[in-house]
């Protein structure tokens, strides 16, 4: 059986229809938008979908102090003696979650009456003189409330405690809690990309990373946008010595270079993640600012313009209901340059330690701590990140050069499609 391809009906499809047909051609362009969405969905699941959910993916073990790709330890999960509150999903999945045990990374263990006896690891490949800790069964499983001890019965081999928050006495055999500490309590952790300096999850981390960069990409964004969309449109559209005074400040702006402008914000506002978030905003807006503005100066007199002054519509209603819908399409192929540039820019104060600040895992930040390793048979702890870096920033460069072509109508080469 043979298909015929459908025929394309050119004259009703819409503009955005039009648009994403002439996208969809240049491959290149999918794939960065592809690399996008995968960010996207990474940063919105966060700490969901990280071997480390602690908020920041922090959990420091100094003992695996930069452990190659896929190395395993095993860890000895005790309960912490205090009260833990559960967290809702969406909590979980934005602030990380809290751990209600200390992770202990031990190299053996064996049990000796109530009490666990652990070997702990010692980072080194034969774990020479590894210290031996002594911890009571019950408290490894349980919140012990410190103002009753832990009684021992040898005759019955039973262990008698209370648990914070609860006033009736808990009773266990020794042997349900060895065996209950086998089964939940003694766990193997597989480091995926190994780990840091810190002996911190190296995936949670850069996973975690793609979130600042894209909030600091979104947010700088948002804030360049709304500024260079209001200024280029009132200087376009009055003119006269407000368009000189808003040039003249555009240009003002625009000699400063870029990196030494959002470092004196940045040492202003004070060192910080939402301080970068503005810093770079406030320094993006003048090109978005300069295209409006030229865009606006060349439709203003346009018969659909003159039609509204006719009619009465007052400058604003002109501006943002008129005039602005006909210039979002090189504003839209700004914003996905400038979200590749405000990437750079978050990665480039991280890495000069005056952006996001510690434990917050920034990229940047990432490529500092482990710069020194790059020579050396670790290179990878800033290679990593600095492929993530170059990735997304590519990605976006790609799809504002798919959407600068899609937009151009000069390109426009829709010659209807016949079947054969």
């Amino acid at each position: 059986m043979f298909f015929k391809n459908k025929p394309i009906d050119f004259e009703s499809e819409t503009l955005s229809q039009q648009t994403w047909r002439r996208f969809k051609r240049n491959k290149l362009s999918v794939l960065g938008l592809i690399i996008i969405i995968l960010s996207c969905i990474i940063s919105i699941l966060g700490y969901l979908i990280t071997p480390d959910p602690t908020p920041f993916a922090n959990d420091q073990k100094p003992e695996l102090h930069i452990k190659q790709p896929g190395f395993t330890s095993k860890i000895l999960l005790v309960k912490k003696n205090e009260t833990h509150e559960k967290q809702s999903f969406f909590s979980v999945m934005i602030f990380g979650k809290t751990d209600p045990y200390s992770g202990f990374t031990i190299y053996n263990y064996f049990f000796k009456n109530q009490f666990i006896l652990v070997e702990e690891y010692t980072g080194n490949t034969e774990n020479n003189k590894g210290s031996i800790s002594k911890i009571n069964l019950a408290d490894v499983i349980y919140a012990i409330d410190s103002k009753s001890p832990i009684m021992f019965d040898s005759l019955k081999n039973e262990v008698s405690f209370y648990e914070i928050g609860n006033s009736t006495k808990i009773t266990k055999s020794i042997i349900e809690l060895q065996q209950q500490i086998r089964k939940e309590n003694i766990v193997t952790k597989k480091y995926i990309l190994g780990t840091d300096l810190l002996g911190r999850d190296l995936l949670s981390r850069l996973l975690i990373g793609t979130r600042i960069s894209l909030s600091v990409g979104l947010v700088s964004v948002i804030i360049s946008i709304f500024i260079g969309i209001l200024l280029g449109a009132i200087a376009g559209y009055y003119r006269g010595k407000i368009d000189s005074l808003i040039m003249w400040l555009i240009n003002v702006v625009w000699s400063i270079p870029t990196l030494l402008l959002v470092i004196a914000i940045t040492l202003v506002l004070g060192k910080g993640i939402m301080q970068v978030f503005i810093a770079v905003g406030l320094t993006m807006w003048v090109d978005v600012a300069r295209i409006v503005r030229g865009q606006i100066l060349s439709i203003r007199e346009k018969e659909f313009v003159e039609a509204g002054r006719a009619l009465g519509f007052k400058n604003m209603r002109i501006i943002f209901g008129h005039i602005l819908p006909n210039v979002m399409g090189p504003v839209v192929v700004m914003a996905a340059s400038n979200f590749a540039f405000a990437i750079l820019t978050e990665a480039g104060l991280s890495f000069l330690g005056i952006g996001a600040q510690p434990p917050v895992p920034s990229w940047g930040e990432m490529t500092n701590a482990h710069h020194g390793y790059i020579l050396m048979d670790k290179a990878y702890l800033a290679f990593i990140p600095g492929v993530a870096i170059m990735t997304l920033v590519l990605a976006f460069m790609l799809v504002g050069n798919g959407l600068r072509d899609a937009l151009d109508t000069r390109n426009l080469d829709d010659k209807p499609i016949t079947g054969n």
